[in-house]
């Protein structure tokens, strides 16, 4: 430890009046408890010579010097000692007077680092009040001792005093503690505050030794199912599971660490987590032996109290350089990379993939903006029109949210829909949609009085109906705006409309009572309970694009377009347009983006159709050109 100044030691107090007792005696200024004594040849050096008993001169004070149960010495302005009493050499296991004329700083090792020697000098030269530090120093006889060093002036003399005192106990009981701190009591590896300790050391020496790769990995793992171990067996064999793991996750770093230059560190971070950190790893071929060791080490079933159990992990893997490398870094990429093994399956290793996370950074970013996204204003709405099958006339539309991320572009639903429906945001957006929706439309009608007006179709998640009072809100919109019942129609994923009982069940009828067309989206992917169709409130189906595009190959020759296609989808696409028109429904075909796929939608019945064919997602202007035309259909070429 280095030294530091502080104020002036007690310990001086012991000896200051034996010191300062000779020196009012003499002429010169030296005191006798640092002089040679009467008849003695002179010194040879600043020291006393070899042969001068180093001890205060008689009396009271000096007594209590040579008896004080505190290791001291009284050492001159040269740092040679001059005097010492009888614990210093019980400590150090000498005879007081052999340490007479010795250089006091190599007893005590004060010169082992720059700061502390510095130190040293400075109260020598009664340039600093001070000097405190801890040392660890070997008795003649071998063992080490760790000893507290004092060094502070006398005042009125030229000389310093130096204790020891013997902190090895303490010191000792300190590291046990800090044992017991930094390690799990339950497996006795080290814990997660020790982990970061090393992980922080051995981030910084990779990235500045040149010995090493430079390079740092770790196995980040979990325990699949453990909770269920706790919950049945009780926390005490839990307790035994934990600790067998850890046994074998010892091993398993043991083996590792067979020829290479070090063993990888385990710890216990808490819970069923573990950590296997390998500094100055050789790349991802080690990390990825090592997880498939952990993995095949973890199958063979444990024996516990008699209870037979067999146990699965999942491990995330990152391997990288250290340079610019953090530990917090480190340890999201390990806890993300962990995330993704369970969410692909468990029982399971998997590596960090930069692409995969920068997805998920992306994702988190536009989760975290969603909400306020909506009060700026961010997000817009295109209008796909929807077209007779038998006139190429636009009936409706489908309205299309869009959002001008000032970031990353205009996003389409498919990058943000589904966040907005995991963090509850969507019933604010869908209401946002709902209502420019139905004022658009309700604005093509008063364009347009002359011709019959379009329905507008809006999209609506199941949480919709359950997170607001959807009925009200679409009550509400249409009485502001003056949209008729009639042209608006809301569009719900097959898999939601399919399962719905209770409130969205009730919801949806409540709607189609109140004259809005319910349509399902995307049919024939989901559940397809056709039997369930017939008691719901539903007044379209539309269909799967999946399906259309079995109808792709465009051909003069009508043979050899049958030929071409596949003959499944146009017999399933067949049978669901005559069941719908059986149960009342009209039928939209989704992504129709050929005039053969319309030609034959239109020969087997489907009613209106939906796809590039006709028109891409478009400005509201766009769709007001549209309105009123004999038919739509894209410009040749256009996809």
């Amino acid at each position: 430890m280095s030294g530091t100044p502080e104020g002036p030691a007690p310990t001086a107090d012991l000896v200051r009046s034996a010191v300062t007792e000779s020196h009012h005696g003499t002429s010169d200024g030296v005191p006798t408890a640092v002089r040679p004594p009467t008849g003695a040849p002179p010194a040879a050096g600043p020291g006393p010579s070899p042969g001068a008993p180093p001890v205060p001169s008689p009396g009271t004070s000096g007594a209590a010097f040579a008896a004080a149960p505190l290791a001291m010495a009284v050492v001159d302005r040269e740092g040679l000692i001059s005097a010492a009493n009888d614990s210093l050499g019980a400590l150090l296991g000498a005879a007081p007077d052999a340490f007479a004329g010795r250089i006091a700083a190599d007893l005590v090792d004060l010169s082992s680092d720059a700061r502390t020697w510095h130190a040293y000098r400075e109260v020598l030269r009664g340039r600093q009040a001070r000097l405190r530090c801890t040392r660890r120093i070997k008795h003649p006889d071998g063992h080490s001792l760790w000893v507290q060093v004092t060094v502070s002036p006398l005042p009125g003399e030229e000389a310093v005093l130096l204790s020891v005192a013997d902190i090895s106990s303490r010191r000792e009981l300190q590291a046990r503690l800090r044992h017991l701190q930094m390690h799990d009591p339950v497996t006795r590896l080290p814990n997660r505050t020790l982990f970061f300790e090393r992980l922080t050391a051995a981030l910084e020496a990779a990235a500045y030794e040149e010995s090493g790769t430079g390079r740092i990995g770790l196995c980040y793992l979990d325990l699949d199912g453990f909770k269920a171990v706790n919950d049945t067996l009780g926390h005490r064999v839990g307790d035994r599971l934990l600790a067998a793991v850890a046994e074998r996750l010892t091993r398993c770093a043991d083996q590792a660490g067979y020829a290479r230059t070090a063993t990888p560190l385990v710890a216990r971070l808490g819970g069923d987590e573990f950590a296997l950190l390998v500094d100055d790893s050789t790349g991802t071929d080690q990390l990825a032996e090592l997880a498939e060791a952990v993995l095949d080490a973890l199958q063979a079933p444990f024996d516990l109290a008699g209870q037979r159990m067999s146990l699965s992990a999942s491990i995330g893997v990152v391997e990288r350089r250290a340079a610019g490398t953090s530990a917090t870094g480190l340890m999201q990429a390990a806890d993300t990379t962990l995330y993704w093994a369970k969410a692909d399956g468990k029982a399971r290793w998997t590596l960090f993939d930069p692409e995969r996370n920068a997805h998920r950074m992306t994702r988190q970013a536009l989760a975290s903006t969603l909400r306020p996204a909506v009060d700026r204003g961010e997000f817009a709405l295109e209008y796909q029109p929807l077209v007779s099958m038998e006139d190429g006339g636009v009936r409706g539309v489908e309205a299309l949210v869009r959002w001008n991320h000032p970031q990353f572009g205009v996003l389409t639903p498919n990058r943000f829909i589904g966040l907005a429906e995991e963090d509850g945001s969507i019933v604010q957006l869908g209401r946002w949609v709902l209502v420019t929706a139905c004022r658009q439309a309700r604005r093509w009608q008063l364009d347009h009085p002359d011709l019959p007006p379009i329905f507008v179709s809006v999209n609506v998640a199941v949480r919709q109906v359950w997170d607001s009072d959807l009925v009200a809100d679409v009550a509400q919109t249409l009485a502001e705006t003056g949209l008729a019942p009639q042209l608006l129609q809301l569009e719900l994923t097959e898999s939601a409309v399919m399962g719905s009982a209770g409130r969205p069940l009730q919801a949806l009828q409540a709607l189609s009572d109140m004259g809005v067309g319910i349509a399902i989206d995307d049919f024939g992917t989901g559940y397809s309970n056709l039997a369930y169709l017939s008691r719901l409130p539903v007044s379209v189906l539309k269909l799967d694009g999946s399906f259309v595009r079995g109808f792709q190959y465009e051909s003069r020759d009508a043979a050899e377009a049958d030929a071409r296609s596949n003959p499944a989808d146009a017999v399933i696409v067949e049978a669901l347009i005559q069941l719908a028109h059986r149960l009342g429904l009209s039928v939209t075909a989704e992504c129709v983006e050929t005039s053969a796929q319309a030609t034959r939608l239109r020969g087997i019945g489907c009613d209106t159709g939906q796809g590039w064919l006709y028109s891409r997602p478009v400005a509201p202007d766009r769709i007001s050109e549209l309105i009123g035309r004999p038919g739509v259909q894209a410009p040749a070429g256009n996809p």
